[in-house]
């Protein structure tokens, strides 16, 4: 079979800004090259700034914050496509090869409906006509798993939760037929049961279209799923590239093996669940419109333990935190702190309750104003609850640029020039410097390769060791639940259908939802998403 897709020595260059330097050029990508067939799919897999995204958007002739191509080709069907020019590259891009970005979020316009920008691309390049495509977003809709297919894309991008407008923009893409769609990260905000559906759609689709992808993760479990080769990435050059199997199950490379091996350490559970220093109690809570998102929730966090929340997409954890937070008061119901009860809005609390409760977002790239500097977004906190200015919040600044590992040298350095891991630790370290007590982290790690995030667990269990911080863990991802979780929440429509220490939430018996949760983590082992969508047929079929 011909390749659709020829990367031959592949390199990208950028420039940096070392601070007290000139300006100087340096190679991000250097002399990669690959194949991938129609109906194939090739996976990129390294830790956050291997270029793993880099070398995806190059498929469409593109570099991303100011890199540039300055050498070597990228054939579609043929053709260099660095060759063409300004309109033939348009033409390309939305219909023969398109894109799923990382962080839907910062993607979707917010002034336009869903569906309208779903078809969008379809309809410009005359593809198809609009009820053509709107039939086709329809279709796609249901096979993503999304709430009511027919009236979905009439809502707008901050009606619907994380995890669907990721599908939303999976939808997107898959919309016009292309040959070869680019996927980054397409599953990092979902939750582990509708991973498996967005997993196996994206591949029942790549098999019946022929459409080949490229798909960027940091997960290896994931990619084993669905890829019918695997390129391991690191400092922007080809580390290993071979067959799933012989890189799942043979590794020859030393970062390979790193890679396949890495494992959280479990940690000792804490017993004493007494003392606590955050209460939910019977919480309800709804949204303007009237729909309620809470139902009457009740929970406690001890001081220097961590809370980890799970569930699917609209399971209520992020609204959870945001009543926390004070930012959508809660119905009925109350948030207890240090044995005192919070005022139910954001506008109402004194600024020492604002600094004692923190929050990491999941989405870095929409927490972070583009325009401020390192020093400007960790360094604003400083300024407002401890009036630190000048040498003083540099010097605070430099010191919680090293405790996230990322070092003094990125003080200057605006979010663009930062990858999508180093901006998760720039929103951790500007966490950090209100010196809080309870930190609520939402998905912190979900943009991270396993090695970084790995190195993000550890720093927050150091920090809670020597600070006695408390943590509420919002995340679907249960590995990380028993790596650092003291205590275990499982949420459900809005509703807590389970909670206590780790060691009895993941023990049986299971309700049916905690059970189904758990048989959805993606294990290292080939077939697994065909052996689980089976178990899952056969459930079906029994009832």
């Amino acid at each position: 079979m011909p390749e659709l897709l020829s990367v031959r020595n592949l390199k990208i260059e950028a420039t940096s800004y070392p601070p007290g330097e000139p300006p100087k050029r340096v190679t991000i990508v250097d002399g990669v090259s690959f194949d991938l067939q129609k109906g194939k799919v090739l996976g990129l897999i390294g830790e956050s700034g291997a270029g793993k995204s880099t070398i995806g958007l190059s498929a469409l002739a593109y570099g991303r914050g100011g890199a540039d191509i300055t050498g070597g080709e990228v054939l579609l069907d043929g053709a260099n496509i660095l060759a063409l020019g300004k309109n033939g590259i348009r033409q390309i891009r939305g219909a023969r090869v398109c894109y799923v970005a990382q962080s839907a979020a910062a993607a979707f316009n917010p002034a336009h409906r869903l569906g309208d920008q779903v078809i969008e691309a379809s309809v410009k390049h005359g593809l198809m006509s609009k009820d053509e495509a709107r039939k086709r977003a329809l279709y796609l809709f249901g096979v993503l798993g999304l709430p009511n297919p027919e009236a979905f894309g009439e809502r707008f991008p901050h009606q619907v939760s994380g995890g669907q407008l990721q599908r939303a923009m999976t939808a997107m893409a898959l919309c016009s037929n292309p040959e070869l769609i680019v996927f980054d990260e397409p599953t990092t905000a979902l939750d582990v049961t509708t991973q498996i559906d967005v997993l196996a759609a994206i591949k029942h689709a790549i098999e019946e279209t022929h459409t080949a992808a490229l798909y960027i993760t940091h997960d290896l479990a994931v990619v084993a799923q669905i890829s019918d080769d695997i390129m391991v990435l690191r400092y922007g050059k080809q580390v290993e590239y071979g067959s799933v199997q012989q890189i799942i199950e043979a590794p020859r490379e030393d970062y390979t093996r790193a890679l396949v091996n890495v494992r959280q350490a479990y940690r000792e559970e804490a017993a004493d669940q007494s003392a606590a220093l955050l209460k939910v109690e019977n919480v309800s809570a709804e949204y303007s419109n009237g729909f309620k998102v809470l139902h009457d929730v009740s929970l406690h966090v001890p001081k220097g333990q961590t809370l980890a929340v799970v569930g699917e997409s609209g399971s209520g954890k992020s609204t959870l935190a945001r009543v926390i937070t004070g930012l959508l008061p809660p119905s009925s119901g109350r948030v207890v702190f240090d044995g005192k009860p919070l005022m139910p809005g954001l506008k109402n609390r004194p600024n020492d309750d604002l600094r004692r409760i923190q929050l990491i977002y999941q989405m870095a790239d929409t927490a972070m104003n583009p325009r401020q500097t390192v020093r400007d977004i960790i360094g604003r906190p400083l300024t407002f609850y401890y009036g630190l200015r000048g040498a003083q919040k540099t010097a605070r600044v430099k010191e919680l640029l090293e405790q996230i590992e990322m070092g003094k040298g990125f003080v200057d350095r605006y979010p663009a020039e930062l990858s999508g891991g180093q901006k998760q630790r720039v929103a951790i370290a500007r966490a950090l410097a209100a010196k809080p007590e309870l930190i609520l982290c939402d998905e912190p790690t979900s943009a991270l390769d396993p090695l970084v995030a790995e190195g993000i667990l550890k720093l927050l269990l150091r920090l809670q060791a020597e600070e006695q911080l408390s943590y509420i863990f919002i995340t679907h991802d249960i590995a990380i639940v028993r790596a650092i979780a003291d205590s275990v929440a499982v949420m459900h429509r809005g509703k807590l259908v389970r909670f206590g220490p780790k060691s009895k939430a993941l023990s049986p018996p299971f309700d049916d939802y905690t059970d189904l949760l758990l048989k959805s983590v993606p294990e290292m082992e080939i077939g697994w998403l065909e052996r689980v969508l089976a178990t899952r047929r056969m459930e079906s079929a029994g009832n």
